[in-house]
């Protein structure tokens, strides 16, 4: 079965915040030395990254398509 063009459009854009989550989360140590407000910085980009990674996730479910970890 060939996913819809829509299903592949949602599920490279799922892969693309799925990677800017991880780098967002990889800068939290880059900045561990910077300070307390730059590591706070950084975890709030970083969560906000990941909730639009969930978002995507939760779409692409609703669509029937099964992500593997």
């Amino acid at each position: 079965m060939n996913p819809s063009p829509a299903q592949t459009d949602l599920l490279a854009t799922y892969r693309r915040a799925e990677a800017e989550a991880a780098h967002k989360f990889g800068l939290i140590k880059v900045v561990a030395n910077k300070g307390p407000k730059a590591i706070q910085a950084a975890v709030e980009t970083a969560a906000k990254a990941a909730k639009r990674r969930d978002a995507y996730a939760k779409k692409l479910l609703t669509l029937g398509v099964e992500l593997k970890d």
